[in-house]
């Protein structure tokens, strides 16, 4: 452990670069509360998406680097502002024409347009904490709609009315003179209509702790701060719940990243202290817009895990936190691959490498070992060339290609082999368009399909991408990314894929004789491959 902590401290991963920003909070003493607390906040007015689970990861990667190098014990709370008013109907929901009649709401006092839960906010929050316990993230669910109606929150919306002026100082100097004018930390929520009010309040009494504005109807009422009977606005809200519950480790997109100042003021003004921060990235969708929960945008963690196993995602939210990133279907194939590259490398690296590894982190260091013998951009040309219309279509290859391998000994290529005829059938046969070869093209395939009949050695990867190399070299090639490239467009019908050698092997090396004889027939670009 004295080995691992060292190598911990020293790390350049991003995880154990935060954790140790956490760690220096308590140089000097432990936490009071007995605990470090990082945090997690999620809006529930649409059904969960990929960022949320991203923030998750994320979080639990920096909380289990903190594990590493202190002994203090820790919490992740992951905090669902289902309080908020619905602002607007969400598109990818039934039941919207019901939905509108809740305008302004809190999200846990909108029915359910699913019809499965008591309100709609308790439905995303079900959604969300189903993704979560997908992954066995280990974390502690509070809802703001709990937080305010159990009196948990009073003492801080009190001490809120004591320092108001001070807190529409830090708001007013941030918002344009319009709003100004009718701008309150606080929203009542109406008792006749039941909505979230966004009106100017016309006495603030710290003392008696209430507060006094003019209704939807212009009748002057006056209700108890505490309580769940007014909310605070979202941004005085985040700075007043790091007070409240003491967090030590928040993270967020970067479209928060402008607000931090006020954030953190409001949190000390109300006696807390400021926590860390880690701003990240925004995800965007395939046309390179920012994913959003209502649009229903960008790619969903369901959707994800239609087509790969969870710890492929888990590697994707590790890469370059910091780093806007495109997410939609086509970034699965190489997440897969690179996290099984990944696994294999892991044994054989010093305990340095291995803390810089992404396994370590999305293992929080307990790593297996990797069965995929074959990777998933190969398998999903597999899939292209057999025509294979499920898993048990692919596996013929599989066994000839490794004969040790099976659905029982290796479940995780099992398991892959299924994603990828269904990633296949869905995203690339659709998107498939072969053509025909140059003639420069031709006479080098035709001297490939030729080597191919007459080869007699041990099928063995890496001798056939010497023999397929050597060919496109000889037929003058340059770059010879040119001749792979050719080899892909005309048989695969697609611009990229595996190493050719390692494709031979597996499909076998009579099979892509025969498929290169097809394709000079031109069979392939009067249709897709049988």
């Amino acid at each position: 452990m004295t080995a691992l902590r060292d190598a911990a401290m020293k790390s350049k991963a991003w995880p154990f670069e935060e954790a140790r920003r956490v760690l220096k909070r308590y140089e000097k003493k432990d936490p009071e509360k007995g605990y470090v607390l990082f945090q997690t906040g999620y809006g529930p007015s649409g059904l969960p998406h990929i960022g949320t689970f991203g923030e998750v990861a994320r979080t639990t990667m920096i909380r289990r680097a903190f594990e590493i190098i202190s002994d203090i014990p820790t919490r992740l709370f992951c905090f669902s502002d289902d309080m908020d008013g619905m602002r607007k109907v969400p598109d990818n929901v039934p039941n919207t024409d019901m939905l509108r009649q809740h305008l302004q709401k809190p999200l846990t006092s909108v029915p359910d347009p699913f019809g499965e839960y008591d309100s709609f906010g308790a439905h995303n929050n079900a959604m969300l904490r189903r993704f979560l316990d997908t992954f066995g993230f280990e974390y502690e669910f509070i809802s703001a709609t709990g937080f305010y109606k159990s009196g948990q929150f009073d003492a801080t919306l009190l001490k809120a009315a004591e320092k108001y002026d001070a807190i529409m100082e830090v708001m007013l100097a941030s918002l344009r003179e319009e709003r100004q004018q009718t701008y309150s930390c606080f929203l009542p929520i109406s008792p006749k209509s039941g909505r979230v009010l966004y009106v100017p309040i016309k006495h603030v009494d710290a003392k008696g702790g209430t507060i006094t504005f003019d209704d939807e109807d212009g009748d002057e009422l006056t209700l108890p701060i505490t309580g769940g009977h007014v909310k605070l606005q979202w941004k005085p809200d985040f700075g007043a719940r790091w007070a409240a519950l003491d967090v030590d480790f928040e993270m967020y997109g970067k479209d928060h990243s402008t607000n931090t100042p006020i954030y953190d003021s409001i949190c000390e003004i109300l006696g807390g202290r400021k926590p860390e921060h880690f701003t990240y990235e925004l995800f965007l969708d395939q046309h390179g817009q920012k994913i959003s929960k209502s649009k229903g945008n960008g790619l969903s963690i369901d959707e994800w895990l239609t087509y790969a196993a969870t710890e492929s995602l888990s590697y994707f939210m590790y890469q370059k936190p910091k780093t806007a990133k495109r997410m939609y279907f086509d970034v699965i194939p190489k997440a897969v691959d690179e996290y099984h590259q990944q696994l294999r490398a892991y044994p054989d690296q010093t305990l340095d490498q291995q803390l810089a590894n992404p396994v370590w982190h999305i293992h929080g260091g307990n790593v297996p070992e990797s069965s995929m013998v074959v990777p998933f951009q190969m398998l999903l040309n597999l899939a292209s060339v057999a025509g294979a219309k499920d898993k048990h279509g692919l596996w013929g290859f599989i066994r000839r290609y490794a004969p040790e391998a099976s659905p029982e000994t290796h479940p995780a290529l099992d398991q892959a082999a299924e994603f990828a005829v269904r990633y296949f059938n869905d995203f690339v046969a659709p998107a498939r368009v072969y053509r025909a070869p140059t003639e420069v093209e031709r006479r080098a395939l035709e001297d490939l399909a030729g080597r191919l009949a007459s080869w007699d050695q041990p099928v063995d990867a890496e001798a056939l991408q010497t023999m397929v190399f050597a060919i496109g070299r000889e037929h003058g090639f340059e770059p010879m990314r040119d001749w792979f490239q050719a080899l892909y467009q005309v048989l695969l019908g697609a611009d990229q894929g595996p190493r050719f050698g390692g494709f031979i092997a597996l499909y076998g090396v009579n099979e892509t004789r025969a498929l290169i004889e097809r394709a000079l027939a031109g069979e392939l670009t009067d249709g897709p491959a049988a």
